[in-house]
């Protein structure tokens, strides 16, 4: 599985969101995008706005989540018990 998560410094729900990724011990790239203009455009391209964490997760783009939006997903995938 591959994901990269979008995020902003500064953002609460990031910080929970990568919290919970390192906790489940699932690999993925961090992309924060208020340093990185590429990695903005980018977001914006794949999710169509700019809030974050926003996940790319084997191309399935979920926007605007947290930790327990992100669980639930990978949880129906069978990511995760």
């Amino acid at each position: 599985m591959n994901i990269i998560i979008y995020t902003k410094t500064g953002c609460r729900w990031c910080k929970d969101a990568l919290q919970y990724l390192k906790k489940e011990n699932i690999s993925f790239e961090e992309r924060e995008v208020l340093g990185n203009k590429v990695f903005f455009e980018e977001l914006v391209t794949k999710s169509g706005q700019t809030k974050t964490p926003t996940l790319d997760i084997d191309g399935y783009i979920l926007a605007d989540s947290d930790a327990d939006e992100i669980a639930a997903y990978l949880q129906s995938k069978r990511a995760i018990l």
